[in-house]
């Protein structure tokens, strides 16, 4: 055991729940354990049109290769969504949006904290060095945040909190500093046991154990993929018109508890639940970024908008029906 490497932690992981954070842990800076299990994943074409998924696939498979003289990560987790959030009603002539992009873009939200945090230390201890993550550099997250004690890797894949559920968003940053997880920090175990909700409920069929073939996914669909969605994809995409939250809202660790919710990062309170197909049908470029200004939304282009809400309209039906109808005929 390292004292002091544990004492830097148990101060660096103070630090992070000061700063709001719902969990926080750290770990070894390591290679992946699912090196081979990411290959083949990619090798099926399972990642579909997310070339960067393959790209720079030796750092996302090795930290280490992220920041050189690489020891440590540190995990955050933000809080969206409570245990026990129902699932919202269908609309006619509306098209919900994730849970996770209804607020501010967490991109943005994560990294100013992280980012202060890593100025902060980096002062305080001369010679060492910070690089942040949060989604869009190639780090396998979800694997570390298990590491980390944050939750494990749930049959959806994303990470569940034994006490907070699944709605949660992840950030970390790896680090030279020497740090060594607290002797109450366990990494996480499986308790998914033999539930299969998630992948019994999942409308496209895209789950299998632990892994998800993006190119069935919905959330894949809506935000991801730039060209025509399928036909026997339409009608299982219901009324979402970007992501989908079907595999969490069935999942039992995300039922009510008479326990302990945690709290809702505030920035993540919902500026909106989803949006009027018909607008949405009539948007111009500038609209869309008026509507999606400060939110992760913007990763959906116009067109990409335009066509999940035909598929979304003739599928709830109401006034934006007839309109979609004919936009996903042209």
């Amino acid at each position: 055991m390292d004292a002091a490497a544990r004492v830097r932690a148990q101060e660096v992981l103070e630090r992070c729940r000061a700063l709001g954070f719902a969990a926080a842990g750290v770990c070894a800076a390591e290679p992946s354990g699912y090196s081979d299990q990411f290959r083949a994943w990619v090798s099926r074409g399972e990642h579909g049109t997310m070339a960067y998924m393959d790209k720079h696939a030796d750092v996302r498979l090795d930290v280490r290769l992220l920041l050189d003289g690489a020891q440590s990560v540190v995990m955050v987790a933000d809080q969206y969504g409570l245990r026990g959030d129902v699932a919202d009603e269908r609309r006619p002539g509306v098209g919900r949006v994730a849970r996770y992009a209804r607020g501010e873009d967490y991109h943005k939200v994560i990294k100013r904290r992280l980012h202060a945090l890593c100025d902060e230390l980096a002062a305080e201890h001369a010679g060492e060095r910070f690089r942040v993550f949060v989604d869009t550099a190639p780090v396998l997250e979800r694997e570390l945040a298990a590491r980390c004690g944050i939750g494990w890797q749930g049959k959806h894949t994303l990470t569940i909190n034994p006490v907070l559920g699944s709605y949660l968003l992840l950030g970390g940053f790896v680090t030279t500093m020497k740090l060594e997880a607290p002797p109450e920090q366990e990494a996480s175990k499986d308790h998914c046991g033999t539930c299969t909700r998630c992948i019994d409920a999942c409308p496209t069929q895209a789950i299998r154990p632990y892994s998800v073939n993006a190119t069935r996914c919905i959330s894949y669909l809506t935000i991801e993929h730039r060209g025509e969605i399928e036909p026997e994809f339409r009608q299982a995409m219901g009324d979402w018109i970007f992501g989908c939250d079907v595999c969490q809202e069935v999942c039992p660790h995300n039922s009510a508890r008479d326990e302990q919710r945690g709290r809702v990062h505030p920035t993540y309170a919902p500026r909106r639940v989803g949006f009027d197909l018909l607008e949405v049908l009539n948007w111009s470029e500038d609209d869309r970024r008026a509507a999606f200004k400060g939110s992760a939304l913007k990763r959906a282009k116009l067109e990409m908008m335009k066509r999940n809400a035909a598929i979304a309209a003739g599928n709830v039906g109401g006034e934006a029906a007839h309109n979609g109808a004919d936009q996903q005929a042209e």
